[in-house]
């Protein structure tokens, strides 16, 4: 009777691969946060600097309660710091649904038609270079409520990367597709839906990118014109005219870290889109 020995099975190598793999990704930002917390808490303690260093924005007791309690609520002003992003949130959404939807039809316009490109080019141009803060005043000036103009802050803010790119990527179109559409002579409803979107998508979603970028950095100078309405950007404000400069630092970390969890999100969003 013979006996048949195999070969001892290998180990899969799959979890040191992964293993390595989170290393690689995960170590670096780590290593990097800390060491910028490190150098901004030697600059404050050898006074190169005015501002309280980490520590002492964790050894505040304001500060730390905000930490400690994002939900709390006292009264409509006197807020968490994640209540007061959310009404922020609120606003943001509605003014940037609005510049994307404006700002994707525009740009198909402008980009569809060499005559109304050139007649409104220069507009957009002109326009895109107002900062955010001058519209504050016109907009409060022309709409007499403070929450509209505080919309119209964002709306105008964000609008201007989505619809120049979405020109742009109108334009980009192959030649090609738009020939073959012509012999296969497709409808306006399927030259859209087959050639115009997928050809312009990449294109769309780099200006939604920028746009929530912006319409996220706008929404400090739009809730500076809504005294007494909650949000982070009033939130802010109100903390600088006390001279709170810890809690400050706090809703900054906020909105560093909101506004980076949106451009994650549209990226994301952008990858799902694209792969079907």
């Amino acid at each position: 009777m013979t006996t048949t020995l195999s070969a001892p099975a290998s180990k899969p190598k799959t979890t040191k691969v992964d293993l390595a793999k989170y290393r690689d990704q995960i170590l670096p930002p780590i290593v990097g946060v800390i060491g910028f917390l490190l150098i901004w808490q030697a600059l404050a303690s050898s006074n190169l600097i005015r501002l309280p260093g980490p520590w002492d924005v964790w050894m505040d007791e304001r500060s730390r309660y905000l930490i400690l309690h994002p939900w709390y609520r006292n009264s409509d002003l006197d807020q968490g710091l994640l209540r007061q992003t959310l009404a922020s949130l609120q606003r943001v959404a509605i003014g940037y649904c609005s510049a994307g939807l404006v700002g994707i039809a525009l740009g198909i316009l402008v980009g569809s038609s060499v005559w109304i490109n050139r007649a409104l080019d220069p507009i957009f141009q002109f326009l895109r270079m107002v900062a955010p803060l001058a519209w504050v005043p016109i907009a409060l000036a022309a709409l007499q409520r403070n929450e509209p103009a505080a919309l119209f802050v964002i709306f105008i803010t964000s609008i201007w990367p989505i619809l120049i790119n979405t020109a742009v990527g109108v334009r980009q179109i192959p030649e090609d597709y738009i020939n073959v559409s012509k012999v296969l002579k497709l409808s306006k409803v399927d030259f859209f839906f087959k050639v115009l979107l997928p050809s312009a998508l990449p294109y769309m979603f780099t200006g939604l990118r920028i746009g929530i970028g912006l319409s996220w950095l706008a929404i400090i100078a739009a809730e500076i014109v809504m005294s007494g309405v909650p949000g982070i950007g009033f939130f802010i404000w109100d903390a600088y005219q006390q001279n709170y400069v810890t809690e400050i630092i706090v809703a900054v970390v906020y909105i560093g870290a909101v506004g980076l969890l949106l451009d994650r999100l549209m990226s994301v969003l952008q990858s799902k889109i694209a792969s079907r």
